[in-house]
């Protein structure tokens, strides 16, 4: 297991050098002057111009590049553009805050993912699962923005239940807080419902047509039992697999539902960053979600090889 762990940190770190590789030289393409943003459109061309070079815009790409990743490397995510602050005075904030949105999220959407898909797949062929199955595609398909109006129309101006906006008063209290965050998090639930409740029903309906399972049955085994112990411990592999990869989509994917909802998250920090062509937030901000990213697929690893004694075995092996 300590192999396999050191293997898989040493792929994350060599991931995230491409990634800031991909990452830099993409911002280098956007269109736009950063100086220009910054002074506006009416200002000089030489004002602008000396603005890019005291912001060190014109020297070699490759010594900006270096500049920037050892600054990284030791702690240093730069100086904002536009606000002329540390870039981590304003991404940690941000981040905590997407954190309790997409954890909110989270818990909405794991257990009632792997419940609808194992009640589908109990039911296979039956009124049930047809309609587990098609409500969950179906809502997978309608866009953030489209559901979340929807539900501030409905929820937010209409039923009066629920705020609108997601930013809690200062001074709020954790169930007040939680009450501004389940609107918004009600979107993000329902894209990823469908396909983590197919993952999950795929898996259990593997495991339910296994071997061992009807080993079990024929032993006399309660059918809870059954369910409980062989079922369930295999067929949730794939979907905790599923699960790892949408949580990079939880903390970068909220910028819709930040923005709709005025909540000062990552996401829509990074949006803002884009749009001031502010390249130091902006890439710092793509790269902290790398490291969530990477960081939910090792853990996901790490869980797979706990549930999964054959593949601890043949770990150890190698």
């Amino acid at each position: 297991m300590a192999q396999y762990l050191l293997k898989r940190v040493g792929l994350a770190l060599l991931t995230l050098v491409l990634l800031s590789l991909l990452i830099f030289f993409a911002g280098q393409v956007l269109p736009g002057d950063p100086g220009r943003a910054i002074l506006g459109p009416f200002a000089a061309q030489s004002a602008v111009k000396a603005l890019d070079r005291s912001l060190g815009l014109d020297r070699p790409l490759l010594t900006q590049y270096w500049s920037w990743a050892t600054g990284i490397a030791h702690g240093d995510l730069g100086i904002s553009y536009q606000f002329q602050a540390p870039v981590s005075s304003f991404l940690g904030p941000a981040l905590v805050l997407s954190l309790k949105l997409a954890a909110v999220a989270f818990v909405l959407v794991v257990p009632l993912s792997i419940v609808g898909g194992v009640v589908a797949a109990m039911n296979r062929g039956r009124a049930v699962d047809r309609i587990i199955s098609v409500t969950g595609l179906s809502l997978s398909t309608v866009p953030e923005f489209v559901s979340g109006i929807v539900l501030i129309v409905v929820f937010a101006i209409g039923l009066k239940v629920l705020p609108v906006t997601a930013s809690a008063p200062p001074g709020a209290s954790p169930l007040t807080v939680l009450r501004y965050l389940i609107l918004p998090a009600i979107p993000l639930v329902l894209v990823l419902f469908g396909y983590i409740a197919r993952m999950a029903r795929a898996g259990t309906l593997e495991a339910l047509d296994s071997d061992y399972v009807r080993t079990a049955t024929l032993k006399g085994l309660p059918r809870s039992v059954v369910i409980r112990r062989h079922v369930l411990r295999n067929s949730l592999l794939p979907t905790i697999t599923v699960i790892a990869t949408q949580t990079g989509y939880l903390i970068g994917g909220l910028v819709v539902v930040e923005r709709l909802f005025n909540y000062p998250g990552l996401g829509r920090l990074i949006f803002t960053a884009a749009t001031d062509k502010d390249f130091p937030m902006l890439e710092a901000g793509v790269l902290v979600i790398g490291i969530v990213y990477l960081a939910a697929t090792l853990i996901a690893d790490v869980l797979y090889t706990v549930l999964n004694p054959r593949i601890r075995l043949r770990r150890a092996e190698l």
